[in-house]
């Protein structure tokens, strides 16, 4: 009974490993599609705000650097992985800025990508060994690193459609402007 018990644990082990891999894998191509959104625009878009929309493109892009500071390594009673600039400045309930500098693109690209790799590095180094229960506002249940990851791609994926529908009507304004 204890080899099968063995087995079996091995067995989980591993199929959360490829689980967790395969999260890790889906968080990079989303900040990657983010990274690109941020250099491929320019500074006077990254920082306005279209008819409609509350926030510019590069607080959408900020504020999952800083959600998943907040999600990952706050509630797990850890220190964050970059200054504290980011997660007072982007959190939920903040304001964008109505100007950006290349500086903060430049720092914000690189940022997107290192913290993902940090994360993965301090998951496989056994980092979030403890973890604060939080409900979302989609009240969703994070009670883990695993559940936090998860929710954390949600809520990128979410920020990634909004940057997408914001470039969109970045667009729009353009034309009509051109063409009015």
């Amino acid at each position: 009974m204890d080899v099968l018990y063995l087995a079996i644990l091995i067995f989980d082990n591993f199929n959360l490993y490829i689980i967790m891999q395969q999260h890790f894998e889906h968080l990079l191509q989303i900040r990657h599609l983010l990274k690109n959104q941020l250099l491929g625009t320019s500074l006077e878009d990254l920082a306005y705000v279209p008819d409609g929309f509350n926030n510019t493109l590069f607080w959408n892009i900020a504020h999952c650097v800083a959600t998943q500071q907040l999600l990952i390594y706050f509630l797990s009673g850890t220190s964050f992985r970059v200054d504290s600039y980011w997660v007072e400045h982007f959190k939920k309930g903040t304001l964008p800025q109505l100007s950006v500098r290349d500086d903060e693109v430049e720092d914000l690209a690189y940022l997107l990508i290192r913290t993902a790799e940090i994360m993965v590095d301090d998951y496989d180094n056994k980092y979030f060994q403890h973890y604060k229960n939080y409900t979302t506002s989609l009240n969703i249940e994070v009670k883990n690193f695993e559940d936090a990851l998860q929710y954390n791609i949600i809520h990128e994926s979410l920020h990634l459609g909004y940057c997408m529908a914001l470039q969109k009507a970045l667009i729009g304004e353009k034309l009509k402007y051109t063409n009015g």
